[in-house]
């Protein structure tokens, strides 16, 4: 009995043991993002692609995802919850994409073909119960050419465009698949469904504080076992100042700095923390007006791009960007031979005597912080500051990160005293590099044409290219497109982030992708 008993003991202490260690085994990643809320947990998210990197990526998938292994090259897409895509050979308007099996969303139930209709009637559908005018914002630009989608078995999904359209798969990428179950559950509310969503993602929620913080959880049943997340817990705090974010990592309480000030980044380094960065598609520019005010003139235009001095900007990042003169960077391989606008204040100042507009006034509504920003403020005041020498009066009318995206959306039908809008953009793919800006069929607020500028002959080469599904003859077509945007100077052209971010030395087996986006799941945290 005496034996027994102290076998028993020996089993609780080890068994007690255990449990100890388990709970105080568990390893959080905490990441000090730049947007001034926690991005919106209910399908596709809000606060740019800072939302989908963080949130959008983690919670859910897409049918279509993005290859984030390696840092050697610009990411591309890669099978999803679709393990494949294929044109329809008697319809060039026609996808067929073939589902992965065995997906489980993290209530429990199963992804068929008919949850994908139903995705897609919530994001496109306004007769559809679960339609949700909120999503259909966030999704519009992605979807301008969508007709319609079906289900043809179990495992299938059929996708109608209006016109072929050899990038759909890109465009597919961005678009969140949510749990019909937990959504009819709450009777198709999204606010509530946010509260509790359910997803098909590595991580599942675990509990949010509006404004403050968002922690989510690693999904070990998650149908990529290779992304099944290495560290328990992941934290998400919005700190939309940079030197916030700093003390932040500094004082150990976060792991994780998104765009640290450049400024800084000698202290960051001596006090031993990583700073990572990477060449990725990013262009930080402004879309500019082409119906009021003084843009529409292509003089203007050509003015303010060489009223800047793309070097002095460099060096107030802290040498962390490309001089931006185009709308992809260099490595892209479809740059071409674009106009290069060189800083020339004299050539400026006769642009503008000869659009006779000198002083030129000029309003751009501009960002306090967000995703892909860099540095708002002191590189708005910098803009400022440079084309004011070359002539120009500008006015800065600034406003938070989602203000400034709903302003985008909105077009400049609503905000016809705004010449231009600095949002930062993606450019990891030519839709959303280039045609999304260009496109008379993206006019906002039906896409993110903002500014309304229109061509046909720009139309017709986006045709061109949409319909050609020869990679190689569509680079070439590709290329004429984005040499023409920077000869019409449809932007005012600034810099490439080169994607600074400050990581705790606890961080260990981060890979940072030639993207937007980053993989969270191979990262472990040491003990603290």
């Amino acid at each position: 009995m005496k034996s027994n008993l102290l076998a028993f003991c020996a089993i609780l202490a080890v068994s007690t043991g255990s449990v100890v260690a388990s709970a105080q085994a568990e390893t959080t990643l905490r990441v000090a993002m730049t947007a001034g809320d926690v991005p919106f947990t209910g399908g596709i998210p809000d606060q740019g692609f800072e939302g989908w990197r963080f949130v959008g990526y983690n919670l859910y998938d897409s049918l279509v995802l993005w290859d984030l292994s390696r840092g050697d090259k610009i990411a591309d897409i890669k099978p999803g919850l679709a393990t494949s895509w294929k044109i329809d050979l008697n319809d060039n308007r026609r996808w067929l994409f073939e589902l992965r099996e065995g997906v489980k969303f993290h209530d429990g139930s199963s992804l068929t073909a008919q949850d994908v209709v139903w995705n897609f009637d919530r994001m496109t559908n306004e007769k559809a119960p679960q339609f949700n005018a909120r999503q259909f914002a966030f999704a519009r630009s992605y979807l301008t050419n969508f007709e319609k989608v079906e289900a043809v078995g179990e495992h299938t999904v059929a996708f109608t465009t209006k016109q072929p359209d050899s990038l759909f798969p890109y465009n597919v990428s961005f678009l969140m698949i949510v749990s019909p179950r937990r959504s009819e559950e709450v009777k198709n509310d999204a606010d509530l469904f946010a509260r509790n969503p359910s997803g098909t993602g590595p991580y599942k929620f675990a509990r949010m504080v509006p404004g403050e913080r968002l922690e989510l959880v690693r999904n070990p049943d998650y149908w990529d076992k290779v992304r099944i997340p290495k560290h328990d817990r992941l934290v998400l705090l919005p700190m939309p100042e940079a030197s916030t974010r700093t003390a932040s990592l500094l004082s150990g309480q976060v792991d994780w700095v998104e765009a640290p000030s450049p400024d800084a980044i000698p202290r960051l380094k001596s006090s031993g923390m990583n700073i990572v960065t990477n060449a990725y598609p990013h262009n930080w520019t402004y879309q500019l007006n082409f119906v009021d005010g003084s843009f529409k003139d292509k003089r203007v235009r050509q003015a303010a791009n060489h009223a800047l001095n793309r070097a002095d900007m460099k060096e107030l990042l802290g040498g962390v960007a490309l001089e931006g003169f185009a709308t992809v960077p260099p490595s892209t391989v479809y740059y071409g031979n674009p106009v290069r606008y060189e800083y020339d204040e004299a050539k400026a100042k006769a642009l503008l005597k000869e659009a006779n507009c000198l002083p030129c006034n000029v309003t751009f509504a501009i960002s306090t912080s967000g995703s892909g920003q860099m540095q708002p403020l002191p590189m708005n005041e910098l803009v400022k500051s440079q084309l004011e020498a070359a002539g120009f009066k500008v006015n800065l009318q600034v406003m938070d990160w989602n203000a400034l995206l709903q302003l985008g959306r909105e077009g400049r039908e609503k905000h016809q005293k705004v010449d231009g809008v600095n949002i930062s953009r993606a450019t990891q793919d030519p839709f959303n590099g280039m045609f999304r800006f260009v496109m008379s069929s993206q006019l906002s607020p039906r896409g993110s044409n903002w500014g309304h500028y229109t061509s046909a002959e720009m139309d017709a080469l986006v045709s061109e290219a949409l319909a050609t599904f020869d990679e190689q003859k569509r680079v070439a077509v590709l290329t004429k497109v984005h040499e023409k945007m920077s000869e019409e100077a449809v932007m005012l052209f600034v810099a490439h982030d080169l994607n600074p971010r400050a990581l705790s030395p606890k961080v260990k087996g981060f890979v940072q992708a030639q993207s937007w986006f980053q993989d969270l799941t191979p990262l472990t945290i040491e003990a603290r």
